[in-house]
């Protein structure tokens, strides 16, 4: 099996368009959650949002392309073009166009273009419909516009696992570049769902964060924590075998040594009961990785900020790592970012990648009264220093999926 090392990011958060950007913003423990402005939320109980800012399309996307796509390809395709920029890699020079390929996630796709679209048939009937409506909603959009973009002609797949689905994408093209199929995978995740669909669905369900100050509305471990905030943008990798990136004399970020993917098969929204999906996924990762799970220096957590999830999450890393779950630092970067659904997991893995680089672990802001049932090591509103050699980076999304990646220095 070939070693997959990771040698190009890209990102479009709500802290900033620009990995390095968004880097420092992170390690400051700054938040890119605010006010709610993409639409009139008057008569939503959600407030805040963490919403994409000042992105500019024009390195990325003609004009007369744009109108095409919906924004989460939009985010799909800039954040990729990034991602290989990063790497410093030409197609057809340095790869073959056949032998790289594409593996996007998206947990809703485009919303905002169906909103659209319905009220335009609404309006005027089916002829007053844009006649690129479906190419811009459907979710495969992703992965297939940001191969176009690239003119990458390999593998080429869309992942839609809910909150996990950029989480599983990775981990499809590291499956495609371990066996074979390809040499380079460009994978990741984009979102964007901040309407009123997207944000008064969840806020019926009650899933949603109610609290109007943008500064405490997402906490997750705290027990005042009262639900997600929705986040959008993109996050994308380069994945290439270790041979490739040694013979280009590629910067590498690390090397992905597990991925492992599962369901609780239990309930649609609920995880499952002590996180019994979760131990197993987690468990499962490190056995693909060939490493004992003392050597986890830094758990990178789903942590939504709502109740289940968080006491979940914390059950399940308890249960398996036992006494040494209290020494492990673990914090959940979407106290900063929001939940951006789809692109989530994917913007994580570029945290965890930097964490191993840099020698320092983000933290969780506002976190300051801690859940009794949260009681690890979250580190808490300061970065903190350390020497990382290996991340494990949890993902889970509605319907019970659960995915686990490890990475590790080289």
């Amino acid at each position: 099996m070939k070693r997959v090392v990771i040698t190009g990011l890209g990102a479009i958060t709500p802290l900033g368009n620009h990995v390095d950007e968004i880097w420092k913003s992170v390690i400051n423990g700054e938040s890119g959650i605010d006010y709610l402005t993409r639409f009139d939320a008057t008569n939503f109980s959600a407030k805040t949002a963490a919403e994409v800012k000042d992105f500019d399309l024009s390195n990325y996307i003609k004009v007369n392309e744009r109108h095409r796509m919906d924004r989460f390809t939009q985010y799909a395709i800039a954040s990729a073009m990034m991602a290989v920029k990063d790497a410093d890699v030409t197609i057809g020079k340095d790869v073959l166009p056949e032998r790289i390929g594409v593996c996007f996630g998206t947990a809703i796709g485009g919303i905002e273009s169906f909103e659209e679209t319905y009220q335009n048939l609404i309006n005027g009937g089916y002829q007053n419909v844009y006649p690129f409506s479906t190419t811009m909603v459907i979710c495969n959009m992703a992965s297939s516009q940001v191969a176009i973009a690239l003119g990458a002609k390999g593998y080429n797949n869309c992942i839609v696992l809910s909150c996990a689905s950029s989480s599983n994408a990775i981990g499809d093209g590291y499956r495609a570049i371990q066996r074979g199929d390809a040499e380079m995978m460009v994978v990741g995740g984009a979102e964007a769902s901040i309407t009123p669909l997207g944000i008064g669905a969840f806020c019926a369900m009650g899933a949603i964060s109610t609290n109007p100050n943008p500064q405490s509305a997402c906490r997750p471990f705290d027990v005042n924590r009262d639900g997600l905030v929705m986040g959008e943008g993109a996050g994308a990798l380069l994945l290439e075998t270790l041979d490739s990136a040694i013979r280009r004399n590629a910067e590498i970020y690390g090397e992905i040594i597990g991925y492992a993917t599962n369901s609780d098969a239990y309930h649609i929204t609920s995880p499952a009961p002590e996180g019994k999906g979760s131990i197993e996924v987690m468990r499962m990762a490190l056995k693909d990785a060939k490493i004992e799970k003392e050597e986890i220096d830094y758990i990178n957590a789903h942590g939504t900020s709502t109740k289940n999830n968080d006491k979940s999450e914390t059950a399940a890393i308890k249960k398996l790592f036992g006494e040494a779950a209290y020494q492990i630092p673990i914090s959940s970067t979407k106290s900063m970012t929001g939940h951006m659904m789809g692109a989530t997991a994917a913007v994580e893995a570029i945290f965890s990648l930097l964490t191993i680089r840099d020698g320092i672990i983000p933290p969780t802001i506002h976190l300051e009264n801690p859940d009794p049932e949260c009681d690890l090591d979250y580190v808490p509103n300061l970065a903190r220093k350390k020497n990382v050699r290996t991340v494990l980076s949890n993902a889970l999304g509605f319907g019970g999926h659960n995915s686990a990646l490890i990475f590790r220095a080289v």
